[in-house]
This record gives structure tokens, C-alpha cells and sequence, in this order.
């Protein structure tokens, strides 16, 4: 007999996972990552504390799950080479997808608020969320680099300015501005004027 789980049992455990991280999500905004128990996790969650715990046996672990979930990207595969504007511009609609995702800004507020006295919340926001996506991005432009179509001595810098002209409109003024929300349209001409910005500063010339 085969001891592994069925179609079915993984579904429902793939539910309760996410119960569980909407819930610690929620908690963790409303009371704060120290004053939120696992036990009070698994109540909001509607799921046994012993389930939590099979998956979860750390609130630490909680959180890191809650990072990871909040920057997976369904297309981890970089855009081929040879076009940098139409790279960049299908990176920079992927990058304001993931920072308009209900909850991203959430996740942002939980660990400036708990910075302070949980600085590996911090860490582990870096380390397992926005650092891979980084990477990904810069190894991109080294890509783009290698083939010849664009001239990068820095490809961190470059990586960090290009995401820093989206994220600078789309996520950071909701860090103060709870009603803000700016229309698709905007949100695109944003993306097209950064890639435009990077297309003229690091584009190769051809003659």
C-alpha cells in the first residue's frame, strides 16, 4: 500500500495552509506579531493546534511561509534576451502585480511596525522575499548584458533602480496614504516611462 498522501488529502491540507497564513496575516496586522500565539492562529484559522503545528512548528516559521507565499511568482523564468525594453516592460507588470497583491502592503506595515524588537522579521522578509525576486531581475540584466543588447557595468544598481521607480508609485506611498490606489493606467505608465529611463541609459547603441 502506498504511504503517500492522496489527491485528496493534499488538497485539503493545501487548504488549511492557506487558512492558516491569511489568518496569521491578519492577526499579526491587527495585534502584532508578539501578542499573536499560534493558539489564537489555529482558532482564527478553524483548524486543530496540532495541524498548525505539523506545519508549523514556530511562529518563526509561520512568518517566513507568509513571506515566501506573499513573493511567489508563477513566472520565475526571466524573459528571453535580445529585447530589453520588452523584457523590462513584462518584468515591470509582473513587479506591480506582486506589490498590488492583497496583503503585500499589509506584510510591509507588520514588519516596520515590528522592526524594532523582531529584527529577524526583517531578515526574513530581505532574505526569503525580496532578495530572490532581486536576483532574479538582476540576473536578467546580466543576461541581457552577456548577449550584447544592453551596456551594464553594475547590474545590482541597475536592478535596484528600475524596481525602486515602480516601487517608489505603487507600494511605498501606501505605507502612509491608506486610500491610496492608483488606476491600471497609471500603474502601466509607470512601468513604460522606467523602462523607457533604463532603455536610454543602458541600451546598446548599434551602428
Amino acid at each position: 500500500m502506498s504511504t503517500e498522501p492522496s489527491h485528496y488529502h493534499r488538497h485539503v491540507a493545501e487548504q488549511k495552509r492557506a487558512a492558516i497564513i491569511e489568518a496569521a496575516t491578519r492577526l499579526f496586522l491587527d495585534s502584532g506579531y508578539a501578542s499573536t500565539s499560534l493558539a489564537k492562529v489555529a482558532e482564527a484559522a478553524g483548524v486543530s493546534k496540532a495541524t498548525l503545528f505539523k506545519q508549523f512548528p514556530a511562529k518563526a516559521a509561520l512568518f517566513d511561509a507568509i513571506v515566501s507565499e506573499s513573493w511567489k511568482v508563477d513566472d520565475v523564468v526571466s524573459p528571453p534576451t535580445g529585447d530589453l525594453r520588452r523584457g523590462l516592460t513584462a518584468i515591470g507588470h509582473r513587479y506591480v502585480e506582486l506589490l498590488t497583491r492583497p496583503g503585500m502592503a499589509a506584510l510591509f506595515r507588520i514588519v516596520i511596525a515590528e522592526l524594532p524588537r523582531f529584527p529577524e522579521l526583517g531578515e526574513a522578509h530581505f532574505e526569503r522575499g525580496k532578495l530572490p525576486y532581486f536576483d532574479s531581475v538582476r540576473r536578467y540584466l546580466d543576461a541581457e548584458h552577456a548577449a550584447g543588447t544592453a551596456e551594464l557595468e553594475d547590474t545590482e544598481l541597475a536592478a535596484t533602480q528600475f524596481l525602486g521607480m515602480i516601487s517608489n508609485y505603487v507600494l511605498w506611498p501606501r505605507m502612509l496614504l491608506l486610500d491610496w490606489s492608483p488606476d491600471e493606467a497609471s500603474m502601466a505608465h509607470v512601468v513604460d516611462e522606467a523602462v523607457l529611463m533604463m532603455a536610454a541609459r543602458y541600451g546598446a547603441i548599434t551602428r
